[in-house]
């Protein structure tokens, strides 16, 4: 079903306090201004559908969930996850409980993060990776308009955040807009035309639903993502020049100043010309495919080419941070949609690839 996206809203609402809830970062502490694991959080991890008990729990399975909400920290071997009754459950704590581990066994969350991206691979559900990266992207961009917490997170920066932990749906217009749209809320209104059980019967019965429709966020209505912060259904516009395009970049910088400590700045460019191009990072699979092949001065089809959606210019503010072969030399950035118009960022592509100065 194709979305349609209206920006005529003519409801005023209020500012709202605080955003992404549900994401646990107000469990964490502090050190710094990096974040910490406490026991609030491990048990808000143990809270989760995936392991709370049900009507059909054992008494083994109930009696390890609550000793795991009296002491988070608590070791749990092989043995004693067998003695629950459900295979699925068994493996569901095993999964959960190797997560909770890498959490605990890392200095701070950020060290937890990073750690997660070393080694053979990611090795836990990509839900825990979006988690992890709501909650610092949470962190980062600060708490609306909380008068407790020194920085307001604005609201385009805080919609456009949520490009880096949830798919997008990509589609371009008839006049060239490019838009965003959450995936997920896209899907559920494809199937149910947002009346969910409801919608699904109506679908079988094959009579019509009512069409999606996003509203657009920009600076004249930006205030009512704070009333709409979890509920995805705000699309935005990437092109060049638009306050959405604009905040994504600003977002990326400050992504990179908090886990690596330096600034940058970045910029959109049209395309790379650039005899003495020597950096590139891809913020997602497919982007980083064409970038290679440029690079390399493969042929890249027509069809590869017209996937990609931004290029950007990313520059250290102090060269000196660069490795000193490079030093002061501009690192493309490129961000692109897949063969099914879906953008899935990789945020930790900035903290891996990046031509740092170890030294």
């Amino acid at each position: 079903m194709p979305f349609v996206y209206a920006c005529e809203i003519t409801t005023f609402v209020r500012f709202m306090p605080d955003f992404w809830s549900s994401t646990g970062y107000k469990l964490l502490a502090r050190s710094g201004d990096a974040l910490i694991v406490t026991d609030d959080f491990l048990r808000a991890l143990f809270l989760r559908p995936e392991v709370a008990p049900i009507a059909e729990s054992c008494p083994a399975e109930i009696k390890l969930h609550e000793a795991l909400l009296a002491a988070p920290r608590k070791s749990v071997g092989a043995a004693e996850l067998l003695t629950i009754a459900d295979p699925d459950a068994q493996a569901n704590y095993r999964v959960l409980l190797k997560f909770r581990d890498r959490l605990i066994a890392a200095p701070t969350l950020e060290a937890a993060y990073t750690g997660l991206f070393k080694g053979e691979g990611v090795d836990v559900p990509p839900l825990f990776v979006f988690q992890l990266t709501q909650i610092f992207l949470r962190h980062i961009l600060g708490a609306g308009n909380d008068p407790h917490e020194a920085r307001g997170a604005d609201p385009l920066e805080a919609r456009v955040a949520e490009c880096l932990f949830r798919v997008q749906k990509i589609s371009v217009l008839e006049d060239g807009a490019v838009m965003a749209a959450d995936e997920e809320t896209i899907e559920m209104f494809s199937e149910t035309g947002g009346f969910g059980s409801l919608g699904e019967l109506l679908k079988k019965q094959n009579t019509a639903t009512r069409s999606i429709d996003l509203d657009v966020l920009s600076p004249d209505n930006a205030a009512i993502y704070w009333e709409r912060d979890e509920r995805h259904d705000l699309a935005v516009s990437f092109n060049r020049g638009q306050p959405a395009l604009d905040a994504l970049m600003r977002v990326l910088e400050k992504w990179v100043a908090h886990f690596l400590g330096v600034e940058v700045t970045i910029a959109h460019r049209r395309e790379i010309e650039d005899k003495q191009w020597v950096w590139h990072v891809g913020l997602d699979a497919t982007a980083s495919g064409v970038l290679n092949d440029l690079y390399n001065n493969d042929t890249v089809e027509e069809a590869r080419m017209n996937r990609l959606l931004c290029l950007f210019e990313l520059r250290f503010k102090n060269p000196d941070d660069m490795r000193p072969a490079i030093a002061g030399r501009p690192v493309y950035l490129a961000m692109a949609m897949d063969s099914e118009n879906k953008l899935k960022l990789k945020p930790q592509n900035l903290l891996l690839n990046l031509p740092l100065n170890r030294a």
